[in-house]
């Protein structure tokens, strides 16, 4: 096994179990020892690939949404689309879940919330919204709907926000997001 093939393999073990760590402890109570003892290394491999918590944190919650293409669908289906990606994600992938804890408990994780959604939400939003200068108030607004339903879901569990259906989510969310997308500003 080349030096390359096993410094990507640390890496990967690295940010498993930092990934693991901060959904389980959040960021405050993840340690750089916690974590290298998950990925069966020594400390200081994690301080070599990261340089801190903070750089660990950053590079663990790297998500990309895969926001889907809103501008080649009707109008009137924007919400539902954006609904049901983002419920997908959530379904499949853990470390939007901690994303999500850490990001509501301290400022790094809600630092690293606010750069995603604002790179990834904000293009989208402005590509289907009717005046594009209005378009990072309402990504904010659809966010507190995605983040909102996330939050009761997957990180509190709220046993009737647990117990929905996907598609009763999609049905209850998706008018809200796509008003939020496509109407005229109040």
């Amino acid at each position: 096994m080349t030096t390359v093939r096993r410094s990507d393999a640390t890496r990967a073990a690295i940010l498993e179990a930092a990934r693991e760590r901060f959904a389980s402890d959040g960021y405050e109570r993840a340690t750089i020892r916690a974590i290298a003892r998950d990925a069966g290394i020594d400390p200081s491999m994690v301080m070599r690939y990261y340089g801190s918590k903070q750089g660990l944190f950053a590079a663990a919650s790297a998500i990309e949404i895969g926001m889907p293409e809103l501008g080649a669908l009707p109008a009137q289906h924007v919400g539902v689309a954006l609904v049901t990606h983002f419920l997908d994600r959530w379904e499949s992938d853990e470390a939007l879940t901690a994303m999500l804890r850490v990001g509501v408990t301290n400022e790094v994780g809600a630092a690293r919330v606010h750069e995603i959604f604002a790179a990834q939400l904000g293009p989208v939003t402005r590509g289907v919204c009717p005046d594009p200068a209005d378009a990072p108030r309402r990504a904010a607004l659809v966010a507190s709907q995605i983040l909102g339903m996330a939050l009761v879901r997957y990180v509190l569990l709220l046993p009737p926000a647990v117990e929905m259906s996907a598609e009763e989510v999609v049905a209850w969310l998706a008018p809200t997001v796509q008003r939020y997308l496509t109407a005229e500003a109040p």
